[in-house]
């Protein structure tokens, strides 16, 4: 018996995939399809899948074309399934030509012609093309500018910004410049709002008015009642409104979640997150137009406390050092989060550094993520005993900022709930952004 062999993502099935099974399979008398699993696509770049692992395999299956199906979940399978399944022929797409020429050592290797413009990429981008105008100068916004182009059907078509690099690439790209926030409104679909968190709440309402959806960068607002507001206003229009904290949408930071949920490391007992950086510049020059170390920093070391941990705690005390001659520049704050039967700490700073490191104990271990904590690949869970120990790595693709992007994309498209980042926590997040001195608070 001869048996043939392919893989593919099977995204959105279409006839092209049918024509590449029924040529793959009259080539022998027993076919095996290969399924890749959304993790290891993701080591590949490939991001823009608009359906499930089981949604796909379940599509191949409805064909009736394939005897056999497998799930490829790691890099190097394919020499793995060749060898163990007794593989005759390996196929592939001509678009692959050349690629897997390493296999013609295990197998006989043929790439057959594509079917003439049918791809899923194609179809992904006639169902969804959404225009996106970006505002804000800092570099979260260039680096979403570039992190825009690896989803299929989303462009940056208008900008108000001054960051170099946007405005170098403008005219290439096709991105107008301009100058008045109601030109960005006027030419787009949904916004991506990186100005000073003083003015989200004003330019979230005029975006929702002119029906856009907003993807606003942490914190949606400056205090709890008006982020409330705003996501009552989102859900009254119709229209989405996103919390950007790129972290949230990392692969490792994750996993890491999953894996706290499944009881790796016991019951948490302390989530410490500390995040600092330096103006270069000086505390004097950039005082007054900068995000303090609470609105830079805060929505970031408060995430994964208030994710753990949960938005319901029982007192808090905060310490916050101002710049001289400011009423709300922390150069230095650390809030801390009493609950039950745990505690959350967040350090935050723009004039003070320290390691940023995300360390959460628990009664049977403990998960270190190394600094930059907010954009790692990798992490650590410890025991007692070391030999225990284990580490984690994971891809990690635009510092999640293009998965973050896809997931805004999706919800857009399907009108679902698919952010990673509740509603309430965000309210929490927006509760936390008012600077003391020096407070206990008792609930």
């Amino acid at each position: 018996m001869k048996k043939v062999i392919t893989y593919g993502t099977f995204d959105l099935l279409h006839y092209g995939h049918r024509r590449l099974l029924e040529r793959a399979k009259a080539l022998g008398d027993y076919l095996i399809v290969g399924v890749t699993s959304d993790n290891y696509d993701r080591t590949r770049g490939k991001i823009n899948a608009r359906q499930s692992l089981v949604e796909r395999i379940e599509g191949v299956q409805r064909l009736g074309l394939a005897d056999e199906i497998l799930v490829e979940e790691y890099e190097g399978q394919k020499i793995d399934d060749i060898r163990r399944l007794g593989i005759d022929i390996f196929v592939l797409g001509s678009d692959w030509t050349g690629k897997f020429d390493y296999l013609k050592e295990y197998c006989d290797v043929i790439y057959l012609p594509r079917t003439e413009g049918v791809s899923s990429t194609v179809i992904r981008e006639k169902r969804q093309s959404c225009r996106l105008g970006l505002i804000g100068d800092g570099n979260i916004v260039a680096k979403l500018f570039a992190e825009s182009s690896f989803v299929d059907g989303l462009s940056v078509s208008v900008a108000l910004t001054s960051h170099n690099d946007i405005v170098n690439a403008a005219q290439k790209d096709g991105v107008q410049l301009v100058q008045d926030y109601q030109q960005v409104l006027d030419n787009c679909d949904a916004i991506y709002l990186a100005n000073h968190p003083r003015h989200h709440a004003v330019c979230i309402e005029q975006a929702f008015r002119k029906g856009k959806h907003v993807l606003v960068e942490s914190p949606v607002a400056l205090d709890e009642m008006s982020c409330q507001r705003l996501f009552a206003l989102a859900k009254e229009s119709g229209l989405v409104l996103m919390d950007a904290i790129k972290t949230a949408y990392s692969t490792a930071y994750n996993r890491l979640l999953l894996l706290l949920k499944s009881g790796k490391i016991g019951s948490v007992v302390s989530v410490s997150a500390t995040c600092t950086s330096l103006m270069p510049s000086g505390i004097k020059t950039m005082a007054g137009s900068q995000w303090n170390s609470r609105t830079a920093w805060g929505p970031t070391a408060l995430l994964p406390i208030f994710q753990i941990l949960g938005t319901d705690w029982k007192d808090r005390c905060e310490t916050s050092f101002l710049a001289s001659g400011t009423k709300d520049f922390d150069v230095f704050s650390k809030v801390d989060f009493v609950y039950p039967t745990a505690v959350g700490s967040a350090t935050v700073a723009k004039g003070v550094k320290s390691e940023g490191e995300l360390v959460i104990a628990g009664t049977k271990g403990y998960i270190v993520v190394p600094a930059p904590w907010w954009k790692t690949d990798y992490f650590e869970i410890r025991f007692e005993n070391p030999a225990d120990n284990r580490r984690y790595f994971y891809p990690l693709d635009g510092e999640g900022i293009r998965d973050e992007l896809l997931v805004f994309s999706r919800m857009i498209e399907s009108g679902r709930h698919l952010e990673l980042i509740a509603e309430r926590v965000s309210v929490a997040i927006s509760s936390q952004m008012r600077v003391n001195r020096h407070t206990i608070e008792h609930r």
